[in-house]
């Protein structure tokens, strides 16, 4: 498992995001950790034409914290 913090994309709005409902990465927002092997679509809108993958721990500076709860 994967330590994941704030400004990480794992805890940004962006992360799965359509399907940020998924357990699994709900869990990574409350835990704050993630299986090091997992990969998710960005929803940035300035990587929209991308289709990018990232991991968790991977970070841009369109990182916006993912709302609690």
């Amino acid at each position: 498992m994967l330590r994941i913090a704030d400004g990480q994309c794992g805890m940004c709005s962006h992360f799965a995001e359509g399907d940020a409902s998924k357990p699994q990465v709900i869990q990574i927002r409350i835990k704050g950790e993630a299986p090091a092997d997992l990969v998710e679509s960005c929803g940035h809108p300035q990587h929209a034409g991308l289709d990018l993958k990232v991991s968790p721990v991977s970070g841009c500076q369109g990182f916006s914290p993912a709302k609690a709860g």
